[in-house]
């Protein structure tokens, strides 16, 4: 027999998640359940950014201790790229299990490895000492942080959608993304410092490590976070029954032949986002010292600003998709994209204050797709999938497309001397955005409850038949 909410709590949302468990957003102990869950999952990203920043804004200095040579940054975009080989067979592992075990079990072990592998890269000693093994290791590092964060990503976006008031979706999903922010700008601030610090030479002998050895303390906090968390409400109203149905990886056949049509429609989107992402956030430093001419640290001043900008205003801006819905924020960024990468580009090569100027209004262009991450793609799938079907969709996605970016730009840089392909390739990718579109379901407001995808004015079937 299917049950479904009432249509008086259908039409307030709000008292409908506190009927079920859900933290009440009205009382001091429901506001502090919150806040716990969106910091222990907040934590987690910002712990995977935090590593992503520091690679990013020490590629000179790992470049120079692990890939020497005239190809070094290449090879140094390539220890960024590897990273992504093994994170859509993190998605295919964690994410079936994330849905068999629950959201905090497959959360605090990802968290523990990211934190952990991050940390030993700072142990590796240079090639100058080990030879051949010194980007072996690195590079198997890397492998083993793309394979956590694989699980890490999608979980930590469905635990953040799932304890969050459904007409607040989009203002509590969007410190899911604060965390990215903060941990990169966290990673690109250690540096920066440093450099102003220590003279060159101690910073590529030895001053390079000292950032990486930050993500274990940022880790264990996040693991003591994570599991002092009970389950999300939203998994646990799922009947006994249908948890234990099947394997995890029989739901992982479930999700494959019933949501193929979303994961498409997902799997175009995080092209857009990612591509976006990663130019921005991961290769623009490389990009601005290289190609543009910027020292080191006007490169990473820039970068710092436009995140702190982009942190400033994203809780604004997830708090509008509420409002207005995640499709017209969604589209909003990707024709603004589409239309001013070049220009702004351009703009950067005016010198430092100009870059800065054009680095912020590209991050504020992406924002409306980086705020609403963890409100709409979680709203994609049914709770019994919904963990594989963010993780597997956002994985592949950005192993095929987002994590190579700065590889594929900073290779044809090289190869060709066009220096505005990584605007042409943010913009392809956001054309690819677009497509994809007419097949997004608008979710704001929607419950997240039950065993249906989905969708604003839908009401949540808890049960199958």
């Amino acid at each position: 027999m299917t049950s479904a909410a009432t249509p008086e709590n259908a039409g307030n949302t709000e008292n409908a998640s506190a009927a079920y468990g859900a933290p009440d957003p009205d009382t001091a102990e429901g506001r502090s359940t919150l806040r716990k869950a969106i910091t222990a999952s907040a934590l987690g990203n910002a712990t995977e950014w935090f590593d992503y920043g520091v690679y990013a804004t020490l590629t000179t200095y790992i470049t120079l201790n692990f890939f020497p040579g005239e190809l070094g940054s290449i090879g140094t975009m390539l220890g960024f790229a590897v990273s992504f080989v093994l994170r859509p067979l993190g998605g295919f592992i964690w994410g079936p299990l994330g849905d068999k075990l629950g959201r905090k079990t497959v959360l605090a072990t990802t968290i523990v490895l990211m934190a952990g592998a991050t940390f030993c890269m700072g142990l590796i000693p240079s090639v100058d000492t080990i030879g051949v093994w010194a980007p072996i290791l690195l590079i198997t590092l890397r492998v083993i942080q793309g394979f956590s964060t694989g699980g890490e990503y999608g979980g930590a976006a469905t635990f953040m959608a799932e304890y969050a008031p459904d007409r607040q979706r989009g203002r509590r999903g969007s410190f899911l993304e604060f965390g990215t922010l903060a941990g990169f700008a966290a990673g690109s601030a250690v540096v920066l410092v440093l450099e102003l610090l220590l003279s060159e030479d101690a910073m590529a002998g030895w001053g390079w490590r000292l950032p990486f050895f930050i993500a274990l303390p940022l880790g264990l906090v996040g693991f003591y976070l994570r599991t002092r968390l009970a389950e999300t409400p939203v998994f646990q109203e799922i009947e006994p029954e249908e948890k234990a149905e099947s394997s995890a990886f029989g739901g992982l056949k479930e999700l494959l032949a019933q949501y193929w049509r979303p994961i498409l429609t997902m799997f175009a989107m995080v092209i857009a986002l990612n591509v976006a992402n990663y130019t921005l956030l991961t290769y623009l430093p490389t990009y601005l010292q290289t190609t543009i001419g910027l020292d080191p640290s006007a490169a990473t001043a820039t970068i710092l600003i436009g995140e702190l900008v982009m942190m400033a205003l994203i809780p604004f801006s997830g708090a509008l998709s509420d409002r207005v819905g995640r499709k017209p924020m969604w589209l909003t960024s990707l024709i603004g994209l589409l239309v001013l990468s070049i220009p702004l580009f351009l703009l950067m090569r005016q010198g430092f204050g100009w870059a800065i100027v054009a680095f912020a209004v590209l991050g504020i262009l992406y924002l409306p797709q980086l705020s609403t991450i963890s409100a709409t793609f979680p709203a994609m799938f049914p709770t019994q999938v919904r963990y594989a079907g963010f993780a597997i969709s956002y994985n592949v996605a950005t192993a095929a497309f987002g994590g190579t970016a700065p590889l594929v730009s900073d290779a044809v840089i090289q190869g060709t001397g066009f220096d505005l392909f990584p605007a042409l390739y943010m913009m392809a990718a956001c054309v690819i955005g677009l497509i994809a579109m007419p097949c997004f379901k608008e979710t704001a407001g929607a419950s997240l409850r039950g065993t249906q995808i989905p969708e604003t004015g839908a009401l949540p079937v808890l049960e199958r038949r």
